[in-house]
Formats: structure tokens, sequence, C-alpha cells
């Protein structure tokens, strides 16, 4: 299940960075903003993932 989401976050940092290349050669604040919106949707993702992992780890371990 990593692979899949490694790869869709992967591609949504390549998004990202396009959107703020884009930004800065039209100097616009709006595709800026977006870009660290998609950013930040990519690294929130990781982070629920590993917590998730975590979590439901202990939870097994826990019942058994």
């Amino acid at each position: 299940m990593l692979i899949p989401i490694l790869v869709l976050d992967v591609a949504l940092v390549a998004w990202s960075l396009h959107l703020m290349e884009k930004a800065f050669e039209d100097k616009e604040f709006s595709l800026m903003l977006a870009g660290m919106l998609v950013a930040l949707a990519a690294a929130a993702m990781m982070v629920v993932y590993f917590l998730m992992g975590h979590c439901m780890s202990y939870l097994l371990q826990a019942s058994s």
C-alpha cells in the first residue's frame, strides 16, 4: 500500500513545483498559494499514513 501512496505523493509534489514555477513566471499569488496548498496536502497525506500505520499496529497488538 505504501508504493501507490508514494507515487501519488511524488505526483502531487511535482504538480506543486510546476504551479509554483508558473506562479513565479507570471507573478501570480493565487498560483503560488495553490502550489503551497498542494504541497501541504502531500505532506499531510504522508503524516496521516504513518500515524495510522503506527496506530493500527498498536491496536492490533493490544487486542491479541
